[in-house]
């Protein structure tokens, strides 16, 4: 069975990593801001596709990474460090839907745009739609097994949830996503 790609690690990535942590632990600040440029992408994509908004999703990475500054300390390895902006970022996230009033659809919100600046194509932006309307927790447990391509093990670990709620989530999203998507007109 081959690994989730996001969890293969190059070993001189995770030896960078590690001595950025190390350093970073030290209190050298130009080492923690490596570790954030190595993995803001990561955390803010995560994030905006969770809230599918720009300025929450900014605020979240900014959350995330302050939390890590006071984390250091704990982190044991790069593979932790990893796993660790997963899972603040996916709580940080759920925290985040959780208080948002009104809901706003992804109707209402400018659809992403790839590099050159074209809008995605339409099928795309069914699925996200689509994936809007899912409660939270249920978003989050399909972006990280599909988008993420995290095993159900390691989103209940992320989640702190059984796997047998993540295998539920699973199994309810992708069924309310089907219907969704075979509503959906075609343009």
């Amino acid at each position: 069975m081959n690994a989730p790609a996001t969890l293969l690690t190059h070993p001189a990535l995770a030896d960078r990593d590690q001595r950025l942590l190390d350093t970073a632990r030290q209190g050298d600040l130009d080492a923690f801001e490596a570790l954030v440029r190595r993995h803001q992408r990561k955390v803010y994509s995560l994030a905006w596709y969770g809230v599918r908004d720009q300025m929450q999703a900014e605020e979240i990475a900014q959350d995330v990474f302050m939390q890590l500054h006071a984390a250091l300390p704990r982190i044991e390895s790069g593979a932790h460090l990893g796993a660790w902006l997963r899972r603040t970022t996916s709580h940080r996230v759920i925290d985040t839907l959780r208080v948002r009033k009104p809901f706003r659809s992804l109707d209402q919100i400018a659809e992403p745009q790839t590099s050159t600046g074209t809008p995605d194509p339409l099928a795309d932006r069914l699925v996200h739609r689509a994936l809007a309307r899912l409660a939270p927790r249920a978003r989050l447990v399909v972006m990280l097994r599909y988008m993420d391509d995290l095993a159900p093990t390691e989103i209940a670990e992320t989640l702190d949830m059984s796997l047998n709620t993540v295998k539920s989530h699973l199994r309810r999203g992708l069924l309310v996503l089907r219907a969704r998507l075979q509503r959906e007109p075609t343009r």
